[in-house]
């Protein structure tokens, strides 16, 4: 078999090992195996979607339970993810479930593992194993090089990552807002949502923005929404944004009044009508309160070619505007939160909590002139802060008030900063105390946030000082490296102060659960239980990773991670389960309609089932891999791979066109590397110092950037998309224009590998980014020098593929912006030394789609002499020199590059020649004369865990390479350049498409549907009273059952609103609700929210409380509502029933009534309660020897507070008894007549404490 390298003339004596890939067992047509190259060629893109499907589903149908239909082959049997879903990995304790549904109504088996083909292509193929031969390297692609492929590829960190239609290791998702690529949210980023049971309400850096969940299923192209599209919202759901707004950072859903309030970076607080069909449209010449123009939304005209999906670029004046703005604060607004009496509280910098009474926010928003309202509003505002201040010292801490949250049944605040908490009577708004996150009482009134660190700079000092002394063992190098290593030390110590220790305590969420308990979570993971008294009672932990965000519903709390992960605990802290839910933080969750809504770090936002996990999600899954030819689309592209090692030179212009110039126009991306542009031992330790304190870039750097650009023509047909800088290593990305919007989410990372692991002279410098919705990493290498130093390399390797980390942008819901590109010279984050690793403790570059490395490997040839390997040089026998190649010899052994793939070699060795000198003589002439090797590479590796892989969703990314080959014309340098264009398909996921597809299954689905009607049920309950009356201090006891014997009741309690009563004619206003739902002043409600488990009854204590004065008056109109309104008033409860599993639930009303009673008339009240029990004492004496008259008189002694009402006739016996029991008997005649007057509405006075201290004390049945 002869081999075309560039000389026909030469034929091939010697096998050569190609790949490791194709099956060993099989015997070559000819028999002969020893004869033939065993070569592997990238499998082209099967363009015929018709044919894909038809394959796939062919590989559906197959059994692959079973073995005897499948090719006996060693090929078929090397695949590392077996069928029985071990490619989970640990992830499987994770996304953990039990089903009540039997096995066959599940109809539930082994997930489809598409990536085995080969088992596919046998009912397809000849049977006999010389045409499987023939099929798997004939079939190949004519237009691609043969393939090295290099060992051990399928195991551990080096495993392909398993991809499918549907991720197999977590519950299907609705996708609301698919990740975006983070360059296209700069001014739009989501930072926070909030929910509705029918909307989602999203803060982003330009308004806020909401969705109907009626409508969540739909593609843009089927609403009839004009709206702009930002960049990266083509495949979302349909919503409506608001006009341009500063930033929003928190936000509180008011479902009683159907407001929606936002809290901005600008201190303003807005609030929004959630009846859409009701919210006023923002003109071009819209205004803001204060005066301040609203800015447009900048028009994106190619926004609609990034993600666009089947979405239009219908531009319309759609944005809505608020219907109430005020000042609130001159910081941005960090929290909010409505109390059990309906008052706004705000929290901002500083630690200022400002109250709104909720009187003047009423008046506020019906007023019709806006500026005329929101000067009423901030008229209104009480300062705690200023309250808790005496003599210039405040007892609370001057931290920023991160989170606000109000525990209604006690009438409590709770405020948190990271460190701190504070503990407020939302009544009286009093401070009650001031405590850490231990639980200890506070004392200072403010804390250092670190210790000095003098101590450790002069022991640093010294060790530096003693190493100088040792000049005879230290070379200069040395001494340099660690002398500013010392002072970059010490300058990342004053940088970073105090943030290893304390930081990782800090508080990160903070939540109220339905049983009344609170729930804090720490950048440490650990999870903090709080009763209502701020007691610390216990603490969990699941994870190491941060915790970020927490959300309580019914008996679960979902707790969201830094990694992306998210989990459920019951409410004694047990973990239930949990899934990875995004690539990127989960830093909110909120619950709508069915579902619990996560938002990621990223902006994409994802709805889970509230059964999840259980057996639902196995039956929409399984029914949404069937669709999955709907929702699959295919890209190509074209990326040149260049490496050169420039021995700190500079190179012509001529240079880099034959290098990257030509060949740039038949690629769409294209990767540079640069090994050596600048060295020397006083730049690399200065280098090191930089990259200790998050600065990098050179001159060097920055001219090698603008002469490619150049070259590329930068900004006309490529733009620059990311570059990084590591001492003499330099790694940078361009794209053109037609591709540019498919690109995003560009990270950086280095890692050093010189002297100590922290010089970068040697190491490795790498790029992330998002191609088509698929991960693509690059790396360039420059790795230890020296023919024998083989180990030193392969641990080069190692080190730079475990640890390579790439940075992130900010977390959390207040980061105010978003991040963008790494770029060659800038302030970033200070390596930690160590890759973020998945819960698998796989690295990240193992997450990776396609991995590309490129570099100066250092690799040599081995067992041949300088002179033996030019004589094969000149004669252009490659062949033989590849079998002396170090990297094959150690790729074949699986101890580097494993499972990475690299185009056959066809070029002369790169390595080493003399500068200037042109043509194969140029090789090193010099004393040592250095063996010609092929130092500068370039391998990948893609999504294939065979060779004849298809393109498809299981697979997503494909690669072959085209061309691979140095530019030996080149002689700026000792090295040549060398350029590889590699051909990429792309499968991905059209999430519209599939997200509509996923809404039919779970709409027309007949499992789906019985399995939700049979869990997503309400528990029948029972109310013992639908009315009462309240007076004077008085309690009322209602007694709520839960008749269900199977599942949890879960209540919540809140207000519909309070009327007024017409004395005259006893008609009834309309109710006003208050904020939040929350009570009347004179109403104390006790629990308000509670889970009833099966059979059980939960009280429900009804207490009327005298009324607090506001310390302000707002427009002259006293607060007090005692003051304000002396009619008579009821108030509607109402009692939400709810599921564990649906946010939807069954409603039951209680209607309290309160009387109005004047200061005189209650003294003269009481005057005649005491009386009245005077003569029921005298009474008692006299009647001692009769039983009807005792149980008569302790009738009205005992029971004048609840049964007087009752109590109608005395027996005649008592009548003739005494004198004094006649006046027992007529007293207790009018206190009686007076219980029915009050019970009537009577206006009678002189027994109102007898009518006030009724009490039911009726059980259910």
């Amino acid at each position: 078999m002869e081999e075309d390298d560039g000389n026909s003339d030469l034929k091939i004596s010697k096998p050569i090992l190609i790949t490791a890939s194709t099956n060993p067992s099989v015997k070559p047509i000819n028999s002969d195996a020893s004869a033939v190259p065993k070569i592997s060629y990238s499998q082209p893109l099967v363009s015929g979607i018709s044919y894909t499907n038809a394959r796939r589903k062919g590989a559906r149908n197959y059994s692959f339970d079973d073995e005897d239909g499948a090719l006996a082959s060693s090929a078929s049997n090397s695949i590392t993810d077996d069928v029985n879903g071990n490619n989970a990995g640990s992830n499987s304790r994770l996304y953990m479930h039990s089903s009540s549904l039997p096995e066959e109504t599940l109809g539930r088996h082994r997930p489809p593992v598409h990536h085995q083909i080969d088992r596919a292509l046998t009912s397809a193929m000849p049977a006999t194993k010389a045409e499987h031969e023939v099929m798997t390297v004939a079939g190949a692609n004519p237009a691609s090089l043969p393939e090295f492929m290099g060992k051990g590829g399928g195991k551990g960190i080096f495993k392909v990552p398993v991809r499918g239609a549907v991720h197999m290791n977590r519950p299907p998702s609705l996708d609301l807002r698919p990740h975006p690529l983070r360059e296209t949210q700069v001014g739009t980023f989501l930072r926070i949502i909030g929910c509705s049971e029918s909307q989602v309400w999203a803060g982003q850096e330009s308004g806020v923005r909401v969705w109907d969940l009626e409508k969540a299923f739909l593609r843009w192209d089927e609403t009839e929404s004009m709206i702009r599209l930002s960049k990266g919202d083509g495949e979302s759901s349909p919503f409506l944004e608001s006009r341009r707004t500063s930033p929003a950072l928190c936000l509180f859903v008011d479902v009683g009044n159907r407001l929606v309030w936002s809290g901005h970076k600008d201190g303003k607080i807005r609030s929004w009508k959630m009846d859409l069909s009701q919210i006023k449209i923002a003109s071009d010449s819209a205004t803001d309160v204060h005066g301040d123009a609203a800015p447009a939304r900048p028009s994106n005209s190619a926004c609609n070619n990034a993600n666009s999906g089947s979405a239009s670029a219908a531009i319309s004046n759609s944005e809505f505007m608020e219907s109430l703005t005020w000042q609130a604060h001159p910081t941005p607004v960090l929290c909010m939160t409505f109390t059990s009496q309906g008052d706004l509280w705000s929290g901002s910098e500083g630690g200022v909590i400002k109250v709104w009474p909720w009187e003047s926010l009423e008046k506020s928003l019906t007023l019709g002139e806006r500026h005329m309202a929101a000067l009423l509003v901030e008229r209104s505002c009480v300062d705690l802060r200023s309250q808790v201040t005496v003599g210039g010292v405040c007892s609370l801490p001057s931290s920023d008030v991160r989170f606000l949250v109000s525990d209604h049944s006690r009438s409590k605040i709770w405020s948190g900063a990271s460190v701190s908490f504070a503990l407020w009577n939302s009544r009286t708004k009093e401070l009650i105390r001031v405590f850490n996150i231990d639980g200890h009482v506070e004392n200072k009134v403010d804390s250092s946030s670190g210790h000095d660190s003098h101590a450790e700079d002069e022991i640093k000092a010294k060790v530096v000082s003693a190493t100088k002394r040792e000049k005879n063992q230290l070379s200069f190098f040395q001494r340099s490296r660690n002398a500013l290593m010392g002072a970059a030390d010490v300058v990342r110590r004053v940088a970073t102060k105090g943030t290893f220790g304390e930081d990782n305590r800090k508080t990160e969420a903070m939540i109220i659960s339905t049983d009344g308990m609170i729930w804090t979570g720490c950048s440490s993971g650990a999870i903090v239980q709080w009763d209502g008294n701020a007691n610390r009672l216990q603490e969990f932990q699941h994870q190491p990773s941060s915790v970020l965000s927490l959300c309580s519903f019914g008996t679960r709390i979902w707790v969201g991670y830094s990694n992306g992960s998210i989990q459920m605990i019951d409410l004694d802290g047990n973990l239930l389960g949990g899934w990875v839910a995004h690539s990127s933080p989960v830093i909110k969750i909120e619950v709508a309609g069915s579902y619990i809504f996560t938002l990621a770090n990223h902006g994409g936002v994802r709805g889970w089932h509230l059964t999840s996990p259980g057996p639902l999600d196995d039956i929409s899954r399984l029914h949404l891999v069937d669709k999955e030819q709907f929702f699959t689309k295919f890209e190509n592209c074209k990326i040149l791979v260049g490496t050169w090692n420039v021995g700190q030179e500079r190179a012509s212009h001529d240079s880099l066109s034959s290098w990257v110039g030509t060949a740039s126009s038949e690629a769409d991306i294209v990767i540079i590397g640069c090994q050596e542009v600048e060295m020397g031992a006083g730049f690399l330790a200065m280098a090191a110092a930089k990259e200790t304190v998050g600065l990098e870039g050179s001159a060097n750097g920055h001219w090698w950037l603008d002469a490619i650009g150049k070259t590329l023509d930068e900004g006309k047909v490529f733009d620059r998309i990311g570059s990084r800088q590591l001492a003499g290593l330099l790694i940078a990305v361009w794209a053109k224009k037609h591709i540019r919007n498919h690109i995003g989410d560009i990270d950086a990372g280095a890692v050093a590998c010189g002297f100590g692991r922290a010089i970068g002279n040697k190491g490795g410098v790498g790029l992330r980014m998002r191609i088509y919705d698929q991960t693509l990493c690059l790396v360039n290498c420059h790795f230890a020098a020296h023919l024998e130093a083989v180990n030193k390399r392969n641990a080069d390797f190692d080190h730079i593929f475990r640890t390579l980390s790439f940075s992130r942008p900010s977390i959390g819901p207040h980061s105010f912006g978003a991040g963008t590109s790494s770029s060659i010279q800038g302030v970033r984050g200070p390596n930690q030394g160590a890759a973020l690793q998945f819960d698998d403790g796989s690295p990240e570059l193992s997450d990776a789609d396609l991995i590309i490395f490129l570099g100066d490997f250092n690799y040599r040839l081995h067992g041949i002499s300088y002179d033996e390997a030019r004589d094969f040089v000149s004669q252009r026998c490659f062949d033989w020199l590849r079998e002396k190649d170090q990297l094959r010899e150690e790729m074949k052994s699986g101890r580097v590059f494993q499972g990475m793939r690299e185009g056959l070699i066809r070029f002369p060795p790169t390595y080493k020649f003399d500068r200037h000198k042109p043509g194969l003589s140029g090789y090193d002439s010099g004393e040592k004369k250095r063996i010609p090797a092929w130092c500068d590479r370039i391998l990948y590796r893609d999504n294939r865990s065979i060779s004849l892989q298809e393109c498809s969703l299981e697979c997503p990314v494909v690669s072959s390479i085209l061309h691979y080959d140095a530019c030996m014309d080149v002689t700026d340098s000792d090295h040549k350049p060398v350029r590889c264009l590699i051909n990429v398909d792309i499968a991905r996921s059209d999430k519209s498409v599939k997200r509509q597809n996923l809404g039919e299954i779970l709409m027309s689905n007949i499992q789906i549907r019985s399995f939700i009607l049979e869990i997503c049920t309400v528990p029948e309950i029972t109310v013992s009273s639908n009315s009462t009356v309240l007076q004077n201090m008085d309690t009322t006891v209602i007694c709520i059952t839960n008749r269900c014997k199977k599942n949890k009741a879960i209540i919540e309690i809140s207000c519909e609103g309070q009327s007024s009563i017409n004395k005259e004619d006893g008609s009834i206003s309309e109710p006003h609700r208050r904020g939040g739902s929350g009570f009347p002043r004179w109403l104390e409600v006790v629990p308000t929210t509670d889970v009833i488990q099966p059979g059980q009854i939960m009280e429900l204590s009804l207490r009327h409380e005298e009324g607090h004065a506001l310390d302000e008056v707002v427009d002259g109109i006293p607060q007090n509502w005692t003051c304000e309104d002396t009619r008579d008033k009821e108030v509607i409860l109402t009692v939400t029933v709810k599921g564990n599993y649906t946010a939807k639930g069954t409603s039951h009303r209680i209607h309290v009534r309160h009387f109005f009673i004047s200061k005189n008339a209650t003294n003269d009240s009481k005057t005649a309660t005491i009386e009245s029990k005077t003569t029921t004492s005298d009474s008692k004496n006299a009647t001692s020897g009769s039983k009807n008259i005792t149980g008569d008189s302790k009738n009205v002694n005992i029971e004048a507070k609840t049964a007087i009402s009752g109590s109608k006739t005395v027996t005649s016996d008592s009548k003739n008894t005494t004198s004094d029991l006649k006046n027992t008997t007529n007293d207790s005649k009018n206190v009686t007549s007076g219980s029915k007057n009050a019970t009537s509405g009577s206006k009678a006075v002189a027994n109102s404490d007898s009518r006030a201290s009724s009490r039911i004390t009726q059980k259910p049945d």
